[in-house]
């Protein structure tokens, strides 16, 4: 008892000793290096920093620190296997530190007195600690890596002896996956279970395939290398390469307008080889892959009229020349390196269309100086009428030899708008298509030049004159170009639209459900879906019922006897009251406190005019409690309405008011009856911003006799010429158009136009208040 106490005791040690000799994040970074330099670019960086740095020549503090730092970074790049390591799956422990972990057995030290050795198996778990990963390696090196590169992983543990069985499996598996394009890695389930429990790691061991950023459990026999194989195959995305013969295959040609380079595979017998797969899933963004089975008789058609060897597999790639291959490679077993070296050397067309930002950055890389990298643009729009400028550009790429220096592409002005404004910095789009010789110096500025303007760049002999001598320039000699501009990343015009997300998601969670669902699972997803239906059906149920009640409810109530053929149904209502000897009191002196009373002043002859619109312009304040609404008809009220202006009045008249009462109608009171005073509107009122009202009246008065704009209360002193204006007010007289005499008239059906602004007002407490000391008696004529 003792002694297992202690063992596991020694178990628990080991695990939780870290045996990590590297304190380096990133060594390309300390050394400030890019991924791909090579061992030269590495040992110059070196040197560099280490002169700056040395102890003996940097006061800084930090100086032997950071020289420590910069040494052990040039020693693990300077070690192959070390930095493939690192590259591969962001480790940097020392081999020998880690060879002495892997081969450190607690049960050695505990029976090493006895000469006793424990060995609870033959085999050990060497390989599976060389190959772990760390929770972040997975996070920033696998999962960006899994889009081009699928990633076999397997979970383990120290203590598993299921583990130990599958080690042999696992290294046949990493002999047949690993050089033909499978990444191969391990994750130690103790010690990041956060990974662990992320891609559902359920038993140990258990394996995974990273692809496209999405973990995928494998759930069938892992001791069968034949099963792992068509696990892998059967993951990768559908028809990377698709099946073609000699009647389909000029259409798959002069399909490069989609901007991808066309790949040939040539194979006797089908299915197509994992390796093919694996590559075509590597470069789907550059290239498009057929295939070809050359022991049919399509696929014998296209093998003879390509002439590819018949007993060998083959692999050739096309541009916009369909006629012969840009490249070709034929052999019994071709290699991956093989395959990937002729694939990047011809992974883009001609003259390229720049769709991406990752494009743009591939063709046109920032560099420190422009003879290193230029750049030739053709800026065009999606037209027929520009493919001979396209055409043109793309043959004189053709015949161009320079290299890696110069590098010819094309844009659609309308699909990269933002680009191509930048370019034209602020100018309208051009007409005809422009050509430009680009330096990128960085990742968001470039520097540029313009071809000259109004040339038929359709014509290869133009296009040739002015291009060559403008790259042979800016080539030979450092010389500065004169347009610089800002520009934003590019859209991806290869991205998937709305509709194929969503299609791509189904599928996705379909091939999730398939993978996790076991028959444990069956039966509460069945129960869940079942009721989710009883519910959507108990709901429609219902709302079927609700609508038979209704129809019931409506009949019954159409059978019985109706008064009115209409439903009623209930409005709010505006009454508009007539002022009269017996609503007097009531609309005017025995006003509650707060109240007011709104009064239209009309005639036998308006009335059927006026009111309407009077009542369409008050409607919305019908809900008002305070308000209350009136008419008068002149016929009868005239002598009431001439008491009450004339009570307005600040002095006394000897002669009574004369009132013409056509000049009237229209007229709109406020009639506050507790503090006794009103407000007028008048479509001819004078009221005047800054003048007092009582001085505004006595004026007023004052020029009775000469001034006719006392109309707007009905002061006149002759009644020809205001008999005149009513009538013509009224329609029923013309406007003589050969003079002005009734240019300032207002007709009957305009005279509430302005009451809507006046109520404004009123409400505002901005219209002028007159007052009296009475209300008069209401004497109907």
């Amino acid at each position: 008892m003792k002694w297992t106490v202690f063992y596991w005791l020694l178990v628990v040690i080991v695990n939780c000793v870290d045996f990590s000799s590297s304190s380096l994040e990133d060594p390309y970074k300390t050394l400030g290096i890019p991924r791909s330099s090579t061992v030269t670019e590495i040992r110059k960086a070196y040197k560099q920093l280490a002169k700056e740095w040395h102890p003996d020549k940097n006061d800084d503090p930090a100086a032997e620190d950071k020289f420590v730092e910069i040494t052990q970074a040039y020693e693990l790049l300077t070690d192959p296997e070390r930095r493939k390591q690192f590259d591969n799956f962001g480790r940097m422990e020392e081999p020998r530190a880690r060879r002495e972990y892997r081969r450190y057995d607690p049960m050695d030290e505990l029976f090493a007195g006895t000469g006793f050795r424990f060995q609870y198996s033959d085999r050990d778990i060497t390989l599976f600690h060389k190959l772990s990963i760390t929770t972040r390696a997975f996070e920033n090196m696998l999962v960006p890596k899994s889009w081009r590169t699928p990633y076999l992983i397997l979970f383990y543990s120290d203590w598993c002896f299921a583990c130990l069985q599958v080690e042999p499996v696992w290294r046949r598996i990493m002999e047949e996956l690993e050089p033909i394009g499978v990444g191969i890695a391990t994750a130690h389930a103790e010690n990041e279970p956060m990974l662990a429990r992320r891609v559902s790691v359920h038993s140990l061991p258990c394996l995974v395939l990273l692809i496209d950023g999405k973990p995928v459990v494998y759930k069938e026999n892992l001791f069968s290398v034949q099963k792992v194989v068509e696990f892998v195959r059967n993951k990768l995305p559908y028809r990377l390469i698709q099946n073609i013969g000699d009647d389909g295959l000029d259409s798959f040609l002069s399909g490069w307008i989609d901007n991808k380079v066309r790949g040939l595979v040539f194979q006797r017998q089908g299915p197509v080889r994992l390796r093919y797969l694996l590559t075509a899933f590597a470069y789907r963004e550059r290239v498009a892959f057929a295939f070809v089975q050359t022991n049919t008789a399509k696929g014998e058609a296209v093998r003879a009229r390509l002439q590819v060897p018949p007993d060998m597999d083959s692999l050739l790639l096309f541009n916009e020349n369909t006629e012969r291959p840009v490249a070709s490679v034929s052999m019994i077993n071709i290699p991956v390196q093989t395959l990937q070296d002729v694939i990047n050397s011809n992974k883009y067309l001609l003259l390229p269309r720049l769709s991406s930002q990752d494009l743009l950055d591939a063709l046109c890389p920032a560099s420190a100086s422009p003879r290193k990298r230029l750049c030739v643009l053709l800026v065009s729009q999606n037209t027929p009428h520009h493919e001979p400028h396209r055409q043109s550009l793309r043959r004189f790429a053709q015949e161009a030899n320079y290299a890696d220096k110069v590098c010819f592409m094309y844009i659609f002005q309308e699909r990269q708008v933002e680009f191509v404004h930048a370019l034209l910095s602020g100018e309208s789009s051009p007409l005809e298509p422009l050509v430009a010789i680009l330096w990128r110096r960085d990742q968001k500025h470039i520097k540029y030049e313009w071809l000259p303007e109004g040339q038929d760049w359709a014509s290869y002999n133009t296009t040739k004159q002015h291009l060559e001598p403008a790259i042979e320039r800016l080539l030979r000699a450092a010389q500065a170009m004169p347009h610089e501009a800002v520009i934003g990343e590019l859209i991806d015009e290869q991205a998937q639209g709305l509709i194929s997300k969503v299609i791509t998601r189904l599928m996705v969670t379909y091939d999730v459900l398939r993978d996790n669902l076991d028959k444990e699972h069956v039966l509460p997803v069945v129960s869940v879906i079942a009721t989710i239906v009883v519910i959507l059906a108990a709901g429609y149920l219902m709302a079927y019922l609700m609508k038979l009640e209704e129809t019931r409810v409506q009949e019954e109530y159409a059978s019985k006897p109706q008064r009115s053929s209409k439903p009623q149904v209930y409005q709010p209502s505006l009454r508009l009251h007539e002022l009269r000897a017996e609503t007097y009191n009531g609309l005017v002196r025995l006003l509650r406190p707060g109240c007011r009373t709104i009064l239209l002043l009309v005639d036998t002859q308006s009335r059927a005019t006026l009111l309407p619109t009077f009542h369409k312009t008050v409607w919305p304040y019908r809900k008002n409690k305070t308000l209350l609404f009136a008419h008068l008809n002149l016929d009868r009220g005239i002598s009431w309405y001439k008491e009450l202006l004339s009570l307005s009045l600040v002095e006394s008249r000897d002669q009574p008011l004369n009132i013409n009462p056509r000049n009237c109608i229209g007229t709109v009171l406020s009639l506050n009856g507790l503090r006794k005073y009103f407000c007028m509107y008048h479509a001819k009122h004078p009221e005047c911003i800054g003048t007092k009202g009582n001085k505004r009246m006595k004026r007023m008065t004052k020029q009775l006799s000469v001034d006719p704009a006392g109309s707007f209360m009905g002061f006149d002193d002759t009644d020809s010429e205001d008999s005149d204006l009513s009538d013509v007010e009224q329609g029923l007289k013309s406007i003589n158009q050969n003079g002005d005499k009734y240019s300032h008239v207002i007709f009957q059906e305009n005279l509430l136009d302005g009451l809507p602004n006046w109520l404004d007002r009123l409400f505002e407490g901005s219209t002028h208040r007159y007052y009296i000391n009475y209300w008069p008696d209401f004497n109907a004529k």
